[in-house]
């Protein structure tokens, strides 16, 4: 059968479009194993039941997709997810129930349906799953989204994973951009297969490129790691061809992505490869994972997202696809929340809400206690927690601003629920948490007024390393091993240049003997701190821990009551950190975090993973008038890439009510 539909398409440009005013979009199901949609500039091939995306047809090329895949490797979406306690499964989600929600003279709206049967126990993942695409007459691309639910009565199961991938033609997409400064010609995945892989499958060295200017650089995917509030545009060129292509992936909205907006995950790499994803523990590890209890409910849309395809008259032209690329990105973030799709569980403009506010600091030991304006602070609404909870929340809906410079801010688009309201502020330590729960009804505004965040804080501060901000980048990061090289990041001043592979074996290059040794007052965090601190390779596979040290002075007396050692990390991979006062052998320390993170940033180039704050007292006769030494131990050493990422240090003095 074939569905059409018209649209007026007069408000409707598209690059190197040419589709008339009324063009029929076509819906063709006469192929009981397929099903063809044409809306006039993209032709889209999906199979029946499945739902797998198998061809795009555009600009006069047959497939935009890799044929020489298998149908169900070309346009997919995956999930990753275990029972409780049994190893983690990848699963390509295949329909089981094709049915066309709408054909009007719209859109058409179609849904590949996978419903969890107690005969999968064990194999499938125990969520009903529905993948739907949406076409529009004139629109140079298509949307896909999808639903997940959890009626009543389903197993327990962890999710790791929830991501769209679409992976091209080999031959012809060789040009890749993620940002305005991080966009490249790149390697093959034949030059990854022919090169060494290095000390984990993902990054090899191009040892036999097919060209010759890749030859000696290291391709791995997470160099091309993206935090959630910029991963919103990215995708590849087939910058060689007489007419250059562009097939892009956008996302107008983070609020059904996991963990907030500085969580980071993955966006295109070598294949070539385009991912959207939902769902990931990159860079955070098993805390973020959706724990779903047996019988536990549950319901959320992920998407719609965009894959937009755009082309240019001639190879002068091809960089101007990123750029017409950015502005439509513009444009679907100026449409959201969208108002065609058809799922009752999306909720258009008309049924969200919008909360307002003001965000003050107050700080008792900075410009006498006078409230200061939470300039750029992160703030957002995500399901109910302790306060900081957001950053390893991966069920709910996150919605996320930045306040002006004078503190104030507007969340919209608010899906109706119950949800905390959350705050942090580059600057200042700690996290910041509304006082009570917010209901969000349709159309609901919902006022807050002036909100007041108190910065942990026990006392004067004494010494500061480095500058409270999640992450670790303002610290030294060494040059990259000459031979193990990505050029793009090869630029000094760049700010991401801890993008490079195997920065973490610099750290013996820099102390071969002894371990980093910092003088506050003399040494200069940017210059002095090592960016990560990690493990000492001694050779033949063995490790050592390592303990750097704080070498300060107390010029005076020593003062009544408890100092306080705020240590905010960035970042922790199977570490335990342990932290001694004038005394690196007592046994046990004064004070350990026991053993945390799953992050792998310092493996991934990431820069920071979890942020996580330790308020440690310290009593006043730990320290003597003088010379002070505070010892700070990792002390799991089983590879190269355990350790810690710092954030921020401050020793505080007690306070003087105190004294």
């Amino acid at each position: 059968m074939t569905f059409i539909c018209r649209r007026d398409l007069r408000d409707i440009k598209s690059p190197e479009s040419s589709a008339p005013p009324n063009y029929a979009v076509k819906l063709n199901t006469e192929n009981n194993e397929q099903l063809i949609v044409d809306n006039g500039v993209v032709s889209v091939t999906l199979s029946i039941p499945e739902g797998y995306v198998i061809g795009i047809s555009y600009n006069g090329i047959d497939n935009i997709l890799e044929a020489e895949r298998e149908e169900q490797d070309r346009g997919y979406l995956d999930v990753v997810w275990n029972a409780q306690g049994k190893p983690s499964l990848f699963q390509r989600i295949h329909g089981t129930n094709f049915s066309v929600i709408t054909a009007d003279e719209n859109l058409v709206e179609v849904s590949f349906l996978r419903r969890w049967e107690s005969s999968m126990n064990g194999t499938n993942v125990p969520i009903n799953i529905d993948t739907r695409y949406i076409f529009r007459g004139g629109d140079s691309g298509f949307y896909a989204y999808t639903v997940f639910d959890r009626p009543e009565g389903l197993p327990a199961v962890e999710v790791d994973q929830i991501r769209f991938v679409f992976k091209l033609q080999q031959d012809r997409f060789n040009y890749m951009a993620i940002a305005d400064n991080r966009q490249r010609r790149m390697p093959t995945m034949k030059d990854r297969e022919t090169g060494q892989i290095l000390a984990y499958p993902e990054a090899v060295l191009l040892t036999k490129p097919t060209n010759p200017e890749f030859r000696g650089e290291v391709d791995d995917k997470y160099q091309y790691s993206c935090e959630n509030r910029d991963n919103s545009v990215h995708g590849w060129i087939s910058v060689d061809s007489d007419a250059p292509v562009g097939f892009w992936m956008i996302t107008p909205s983070n609020e059904f992505r996991n963990g907030g907006p500085v969580k980071q995950d993955l966006t295109s790499h070598v294949g070539p490869f385009t991912l959207n994803m939902f769902v990931s523990t990159h860079y955070a590890g098993k805390e973020v994972t959706m724990a779903f209890e047996e019988g536990e409910t549950y319901k959320k849309v992920f998407g719609p997202v965009f894959v937009y395809l755009n082309s240019a008259s001639s190879p002068n032209d091809s960089l101007s696809l990123w750029s017409d690329a950015v502005q439509q990105l513009s444009k679907e973030v100026q449409s959201w929340p969208y108002d065609f799709p058809r799922s009752e569980d999306y909720l258009p403009p008309n049924q969200r809400g919008t909360v307002f506010g003001r965000l003050l600091v107050q700080d008792r030991c900075i410009r006498g206690g006078r409230f200061q304006y939470a300039n750029d602070a992160y703030v957002g609404l995500a399901l109910p927690g302790d306060a900081g909870s957001w950053q390893k929340e991966s069920k709910g809906y996150q919605f996320w601003t930045r306040a002006d410079p004078k503190g104030y801010f507007t969340i919209k688009n608010i899906v109706p629920g119950d949800y905390n309201l959350y705050a942090w502020v580059p600057g200042f330590i700690g996290d910041y948490k509304y006082n009570a729960t917010i209901n969000i009804t349709q159309g609901g505004i919902i006022n807050l007024d002036k909100l007041v965040y108190s910065p942990p804080r026990n006392g004067p501060t004494l010494w500061e390393i480095g500058v409270p901000d999640r992450s670790a980048a303002e610290f030294y990061v060494p040059d990259p091993y000459p031979t193990l090289m990505n050029k793009l990041y090869s630029d000094k001043q760049r700010i991401d240049r801890f993008r490079q592979y195997g920065l973490w074996e610099r750290y013996i290059d820099l102390y071969p003997n002894d371990d980093l040794v910092y003088t506050v007052g003399v040494n200069k965090y940017k210059k002095d701190w090592f960016f990560a601190q990690v493990t000492r390779d001694i050779g033949n596979k063995t490790y050592q821990p390592t303990t750097w040290q704080i070498i300060f002075e107390h010029r005076h007396h020593i003062f009544r009551g408890n100092y306080t050692l705020q240590l905010a990390l960035a970042s922790a991979a199977d570490a335990e950190l342990e932290v001694r006062f004038n005394d690196p052998s007592i046994d046990p320390p004064h004070f350990a975090t026991g053993q945390i993170g799953g992050d792998n940033a310092i493996a991934r180039h990431g820069i920071h993973g979890l942020h996580r704050l330790f308020s440690i007292d310290v009593p006043g006769d730990h320290f003597v008038k003088g010379k002070n030494t505070i010892y700070l131990k990792q002390s799991r050493a089983i590879n190269p890439w355990q350790g810690v990422m710092y954030d921020y240090i401050r020793l505080e003095r007690p306070s003087p009510s105190s004294n």
